[in-house]
Parts: structure tokens; C-alpha cells; sequence
């Protein structure tokens, strides 16, 4: 099986202004929620049969104790903000593994789904849909790989040392160098992509730098690897196939009425009636 991990939070993003192109200014309240539950329904078309949804509920994470740039709600407008919760509802109601995160972050959701899902033999290969950088680090081999839905690329583990000049498990260091601007963390001034995978190369990670190369700037350095590592510790389930799409529950029609597209509980019961087909036949 195909396991399908999905950043809600960067979707909820991608459709509310996605939408802004088309909606002359006037925000419909679920408009967004309507747009991420379309793609999800179109994952499941395509045959994804377990699938789970990350949501940063609340913006601010641990990270923000730490470093107090670091990013949190200021700037989200409030049109968008209010479709956090609906979103998460109504993936419920649609039967979707769904993780709103408070201490932690949705990319720790990622991180943590992805780890307990490697562990189990049955799984064949798991997607991380995001084009988060961050992400990056969770890749394996072929085995864990991130999708970029935007550029259409699907990144292995060569996929990322081309990318950055680094190996997945050096993204947390390799970020505390160059830094991350949506994330609120400037990195180590004189130090860009390319010195950064270079040095990361000849020394490792940043714990293994002799004195002399950070300097001074080896404890924020490090701060800054922290900030930038991922949690994979969270315990979202305790066997894979509880975030197996089932379908629909007794509630999504009113859900869908709710948001204001009924046609989304028609699609959902269609794409369950295809599943069921397909698992009768053998052929899922």
C-alpha cells in the first residue's frame, strides 16, 4: 500500500488565494475547505486509499519559546484563519485521518506519520505531499519521498541532494545555516546554499564542526537546528490502516450543505462505492 501524508495547512494556503485570482476580492467563507476537500476526493479517485491530513489548529508551536521571531499567526488574514476549523471538521465528517496540532506543528505531524508508518512492512511507499523545505528531511531512499504538487516534482532522496547539495537527514542543519525565512529564522550571516551544503559535506552536521568554523555562532547555529528538526514522536496512530478511507460518515452530507457545495457528499459516497468495487474485484 501507498500511504498518502498531506500538509492541510500549506493546501488551506494554496486554495484561498488560488481563489483570490477568480473571486474579485469577495472571499466565500468555506471556500478554500471546499477546495482542499476536492483534492483530497481527487486523491482517493486516483486510487489513494490511506490518506491523513495535518493542520497547524494553532499557529504557535514550542518552536516559538525558543526563538521569538519565529512564525506565528501575525499577517494570517482573518478570512483564512476562520476555514482552520471548518477544514479540520469537515475532513472528519468526510472520513479523513485529520491532525490539528497545538504544541507541535503540522510538519511534525508529517514527520511523525511518516515515521510510524516506515515501520510498518506492509507499507510500500510513502508520499508527503508539501513543497515545505523543511519536509525534505523525512525523505528515505525512494521508500519516503515528498510530492510537490506545484511543480509537479516528486523529490527522493537524490531528489533532495540535488536540490539542496545535502542528504535528507542534513536539511535541519543545512537550514540553520542558510536560514529559513517563513519560518522566522535568519541563518548564519556570510553563509549561503552552496557554503552551507559544502561545509555540511566536509564536517557533517553542525554538532561535529571544529570550534574554529561557526565561531561564536555555533550555539545559535545550533538553536537554529532545532528550531529546524522536525518532531516524529507524536503518536497519531497505532496501526497504519486506521487512516484507511472508509468513507463518508452519516454526517458529511449536512457538512457539505453546511460549506455550501452538496455535491462534494455525492462525490465522497461515489468515490466509496469505487473503492468497494475495486476491493471486491481485487484490483485495489
Amino acid at each position: 500500500m501507498t500511504v498518502h501524508l498531506i500538509d492541510g495547512t500549506y493546501e488551506l494556503f494554496r486554495h484561498f488565494y488560488g481563489l483570490r485570482r477568480f473571486n474579485k476580492g469577495e472571499d466565500k467563507p468555506f471556500g478554500a475547505v471546499v477546495g482542499v476537500l476536492n483534492t483530497v476526493l481527487q486523491m482517493i479517485d486516483d486510487r489513494a486509499t490511506h490518506v491523513g491530513v495535518a493542520t497547524d489548529h494553532v499557529i504557535e508551536s514550542f518552536r516559538n519559546d525558543l526563538w521569538p521571531g519565529y512564525k506565528d499567526g501575525t499577517g494570517i488574514e482573518r478570512a483564512l484563519r476562520a476555514q482552520f476549523e471548518p477544514l479540520e471538521e469537515a475532513l472528519a465528517a468526510m472520513g479523513v485521518a485529520v491532525w490539528p496540532m497545538v504544541e507541535l506543528e503540522a510538519d511534525d505531524a508529517l514527520a511523525s506519520a511518516a515515521a510510524l508508518a516506515d515501520r510498518d512492512a506492509g507499507v510500500e511507499k510513502i508520499c508527503i505531499w508539501t513543497p515545505d523545505k523543511d519536509l525534505s528531511q523525512c525523505v528515505r531512499g525512494d521508500r519516503i519521498v515528498q510530492v510537490d504538487r506545484r511543480s509537479k516534482v516528486i523529490r527522493d532522496a537524490a531528489g533532495v541532494r540535488a536540490k539542496f547539495g545535502v542528504d535528507p537527514v542534513l536539511i535541519p542543519d543545512y537550514l540553520a545555516l542558510v536560514g529559513d525565512s517563513a519560518d522566522g529564522y535568519p541563518g548564519i550571516a556570510g553563509i549561503g546554499a552552496k557554503g552551507a551544503a559544502a561545509l555540511l559535506n566536509r564536517h557533517g552536521p553542525i554538532d561535529d564542526f571544529p570550534e574554529n568554523v561557526l565561531g561564536e555562532n555555533r550555539d545559535r547555529a545550533l538553536l537554529f537546528k532545532r528550531l529546524a528538526t522536525l518532531r516524529d514522536d507524536a503518536p497519531l496512530f497505532a496501526d497504519v490502516d486506521e487512516i484507511r478511507w472508509r468513507g463518508p460518515t452519516a454526517t458529511f452530507s449536512a457538512c457539505a450543505e453546511r460549506l455550501g457545495s452538496p455535491t462534494l457528499a455525492t462525490r465522497a459516497a461515489n468515490a466509496h462505492a469505487s473503492q468497494a468495487k475495486k476491493r471486491r474485484s481485487g484490483a485495489e
